[in-house]
């Protein structure tokens, strides 16, 4: 553990009222380099690693395709957002010990008051804090290392999966396979699928383009004319961060004829929808991922704001485009008999699921169930879109498409927004770690523990040594004795 400071008594207290983490309980396998091996290194891969090792399990690995801890996650990246979207009282990846919580660090920093006072997290002040997370409870994190393929291998008893990685070192790549029996995909929002980008933009050249999940360089569009497509936070967002670089002009070009403004995921997120969502029918998943891509995700009134207060914005309402041509180092587009000229696009169009998507998915992603697999909608109620995302299992693991065709899938657990038609939520971000991190980590314990039950038989039935001996009581055992029987006959 690194230094800590007085700051940190409570988290202190925290770790030691729940006494030291159990030894690794993982019987070693020949040819296994690790039990687990989590991809992605944000605030995911930390969060499942503590939980990990608090539930004796050892020989976990958390990779991050990210140079260096600064670069990792999207926080101090493609995050740019002022505040978090998300209520500070909700659950993070402390799952159950406050002491390890957001509350606790920002109060024990800036004091109860200034916590009060703040009605949502500054994203900042979030970043920093997973930072000390990572370093307080000391979370090793593999940077500059990228899956690029898992390549399954064995049968039911020894199924494991070989896991083809780029290892960036300064300067220098080089690419090694290591072993693993469970996986967990941490990897952010676009990581069962890409980003969307709509076909009428699929020619501009990158020096015009770019969607919100790219590394841009807003200093670069001081002066200059922007587009940004979408309604959603992330368009608000770019839009917003474009004004504050000083961009000349920002025009926001929405679909909708009014911006989603109604947060119909509120309606579930009581403890009984919230707990039990698996549990629903399909058909109710299936028809509450339809009424949220009906009513859209609505950006905060904080990010409408952000953008609104400049009188260099211009919002565009039922403003779908058609066309996008280049001319000369420009993007021209016509939008309801209006020509504008730009000199480069955001594009806030959200993110495609699909499993097939992902390179390192190739081996295995016509294997995995789908909903359009599963699940046969009324009519009237297709969308080919939420048909594209895995039919989950009740520990967000991927389940065969066709029985007994793919086992091994059940060792891959998806931890990202792959799972919102499942489980209802954009899983991956916090309010969905108080759930599922848990029954992750539980369905990971039971597997690897029934899967090596011939050890875990031997090792509870093994001789074990006795605490002492009977010379400890030896001298208090009552001996009878003749004068003892007489005594007691003429009681």
């Amino acid at each position: 553990m690194t230094q800590t400071t007085h700051t940190d008594q409570l988290a202190l207290d925290t770790l030691r009222l729940i006494g030291p983490a159990p030894e690794n309980w993982v019987p070693p396998r020949d040819g296994i380099d690790h039990n687990v091996v989590v991809v992605g290194g944000g605030q995911t891969g930390a969060a499942f690693a503590f939980a990990l090792r608090r539930a004796g399990i050892g020989q976990v690995s958390v990779i991050d395709a990210a140079s260096d801890e600064a670069h990792a996650g999207v926080w101090l990246n493609r995050a740019r957002m002022n505040k978090l979207r998300t209520p500070k009282s909700l659950v993070g990846p402390e799952v159950g010990l406050p002491g390890l919580g957001f509350q606790a660090w920002y109060e024990a920093r800036f004091g109860a008051e200034s916590y009060a006072e703040i009605d949502r997290i500054p994203r900042t002040r979030w970043a920093e804090y997973l930072a000390w997370y990572r370093h307080f409870l000391d979370i090793p994190i593999r940077y500059g290392t990228r899956l690029t393929l898992i390549e399954p291998v064995g049968e039911r008893g020894d199924a494991h999966f070989r896991l083809h990685l780029e290892v960036r070192d300064g300067g220098t790549v080089r690419t090694v396979v290591e072993t693993a029996r469970k996986i967990v995909l941490g990897n952010g929002v676009a990581g069962n699928g890409g980003p969307n980008i709509p076909t009428v933009l699929k020619s501009l050249p990158p020096t015009l383009l770019a969607h919100t999940s790219d590394a841009i360089d807003f200093a670069a569009l001081r002066g200059k004319s922007v587009a940004v497509i979408g309604g959603a936070a992330s368009a608000f967002d770019a839009a917003g961060t474009a004004l504050e670089a000083g961009a000349a002009q920002v025009h926001l070009f929405v679909r909708r004829e009014r911006i989603a403004s109604v947060p119909v995921t509120r309606t579930r997120a009581y403890p009984g929808a919230y707990d039990n969502y698996f549990q629903l029918p399909d058909a109710l998943r299936w028809s509450q991922a339809r009424r949220f891509r009906g009513a859209g995700s609505t950006p905060p009134a904080d990010a409408v704001e952000r953008v609104t207060r400049f009188p260099n914005f211009h919002l565009h309402l039922g403003a779908a485009w058609t066309e996008a041509d280049v001319r000369g180092e420009r993007v021209a587009t016509n939008i309801a008999g209006d020509a504008f000229e730009f000199d480069f696009v955001i594009a806030g169009t959200g993110y495609a699921i699909d499993p097939a998507l992902r390179p390192e998915l190739a081996h295995i992603a016509g294997h995995i169930r789908l909903w359009r697999d599963q699940y046969v909608p009324a009519a009237g109620e297709n969308d080919d879109a939420l048909g594209s995302h895995p039919y989950l299992g009740a520990a967000l693991e991927y389940l065969e498409k066709v029985e007994g065709d793919a086992p091994y899938l059940k060792h891959i657990n998806v931890y990202n927004p792959g799972a919102f038609v499942s489980f209802g939520l954009p899983v991956g971000d916090v309010p969905s770690m108080k759930r599922d991190i848990p029954a992750v980590v539980q369905r990971i314990s039971r597997e690897l523990f029934l899967d090596d039950l011939a050890a875990h038989e031997a090792r509870i039935h093994a001789d074990i040594a006795a605490d002492f001996d009977e010379s400890i009581y030896a001298h208090s055992v009552w001996q009878r004795t003749n004068a003892d029987v007489a005594d007691v006959a003429s009681s």
